[in-house]
């Protein structure tokens, strides 16, 4: 090798050097302007400045225990108690939580010497370890207290209303009713309300003591009380999730359906008219182009709500993916078996249906069972705009801002249902393809 090869070489390599530190170093440079664009485009400071972890400690308490309200209408002077506020969780004529005691002066024990006092008048008594005694009075719309003008952070108050957050409970105040909450841990409630007879009753009690319904045995009983339960709504949540399944799977099915003879159009070994070829792939590409989201809100208005509207929006985006992927495996299919096929006598169709189908169908079965499993999460989010399925019921505890621990419920119950899609689909896919040792 001569003097000007080896400087040649020499140079090409200092080149190529040089451009693989300009590239190690460029990557992380460009990777931080990206941060830091991203730092101020999001307004992070911002976003951290308005948030509140006084509504977020709330919101996370909320999922796993309940609260029950003591409520005196300030124009009547009724006082109820009910669980989540609701009147469905509302105590028995008679009855009232332990804690409450009294009768024209009505005492509430929130725990840690924090006491509430029911007074005549629409006056109420706050006592707060640390802290002056609150007195408020309710005249009209209008509240009169003996807050300083300096609040703690945890007392927000304006004339029509005031508001008191505690470690042991929260209190409301406004012209309308006074508001108690006390909280507990626990979904209370979610076995039976307290209108029915099981209800404070364990299970060796419901298996083996007396019965408790004269007409009713203790199990069924139980059974149907726990399944017709008004406040957690077993039975609606029951059907909501099999019609999140059910949207999944027409819409999967549907588009499976659909695409496998679109995918014999689009593949070049099998349609050799480039025209019609070309007119199926893009009619894939403008389908699947297309979100399911948008899909469902245009459906929605073509045929108005429900889960039917949600499958046909999983089936029109997973006939133009499926008939890619279909049309992907038809043309790599191996062309032996089907000449061996043809040798036989047979005709075009049986030489699809012999030579070709059972060289595509493990990856066809594949992908199906993949979208099933995946189209199961998706359609809870349709479901939510669609108006069907468990994802309308968890929209609905979201938009109340009050029912946490049922949204806690749902979350939990749509990944219960993944997981057996997952697991499901997996099973069937070793019984149909077959497992590798």
């Amino acid at each position: 090798m001569t003097a000007i090869d080896l400087d040649t070489t020499k140079f090409e390599a200092e080149k190529l050097f040089q451009r693989k530190r300009l590239i190690g170093f460029g990557i992380p440079v460009v990777i931080a302007f990206y941060l830091v664009y991203i730092f101020f485009a999001f307004d992070l400071p911002g976003l951290v400045g308005r948030a509140n972890m006084d509504n977020a400690v709330t919101l996370a308490s909320d999922t796993w225990s309940h609260k029950v309200h003591v409520t005196r209408d300030n124009r009547t002077g009724e006082v109820t108690y009910a669980i989540e506020g609701e009147r469905k969780g509302r105590y028995p004529e008679g009855q009232r939580p332990d804690w409450v005691t009294g009768g024209d002066v009505l005492t509430i024990d929130l725990g840690g010497d924090h006491i509430v006092r029911y007074l005549p008048d629409n006056r109420a008594e706050i006592e707060i370890p640390g802290f002056p005694v609150i007195k408020i009075q309710a005249e009209g719309r209008s509240l009169t207290t003996n807050l300083p003008s300096d609040l703690p952070d945890w007392i927000s108050a304006s004339k029509r209303r005031i508001g008191i957050t505690t470690p042991e409970g929260r209190i409301t105040l406004t012209g309308a009713r006074t508001e108690v909450f006390n909280y507990f841990p626990g979904w209370e409630l979610f076995w039976f309300t307290l209108d029915s007879p099981y209800h404070g009753h364990g299970l060796v009690t419901l298996l083996f003591g007396e019965r408790l319904d004269p007409a009713r045995s203790n199990i069924s009983g139980a059974i149907s009380d726990w399944w017709n339960n008004p406040m957690w709504r077993h039975k609606d949540v029951a059907w909501a999730i099999g019609e999140t399944i059910l949207m999944a799977f027409l819409g999967t099915m549907g588009a499976a359906i659909i695409a496998l003879p679109l995918a014999f159009l689009a593949a070049k070994r099998f349609s050799p008219v480039m025209l019609l070829r070309a007119a199926t792939r893009r009619l894939f590409d403008f389908v699947r182009g297309v979100d399911a989201l948008i899909w469902t809100v245009v459906l929605a208005r073509a045929f108005g709500p429900g889960p039917l509207t949600g499958a046909l929006a999983i089936l029109i985006t997973d006939t133009g993916t499926f008939g890619k992927i279909f049309s992907e495996a038809l043309e790599n299919v191996d062309q032996k078996q089907i000449e061996g096929v043809s040798s036989t006598g047979a005709k075009p169709l049986q030489r699809y249906r012999f030579g070709v189908i059972p060289q595509v169908v493990p990856v066809l079965l594949a992908q199906i069972l993949y979208f099933l499993e995946s189209n199961t999460r998706s359609a809870t989010i349709i479901g939510a705009i669609t108006g069907g399925g468990i994802g309308l019921m968890l929209t609905q505890a979201i938009q109340t801002q009050k029912d946490w621990e049922e949204v806690a419920y749902y979350i939990i119950l749509i990944i219960v249902m993944v997981m057996f899609m997952d697991w499901f689909s997996g099973w069937l896919r070793g019984k149909l393809i077959g497992r590798k040792d």
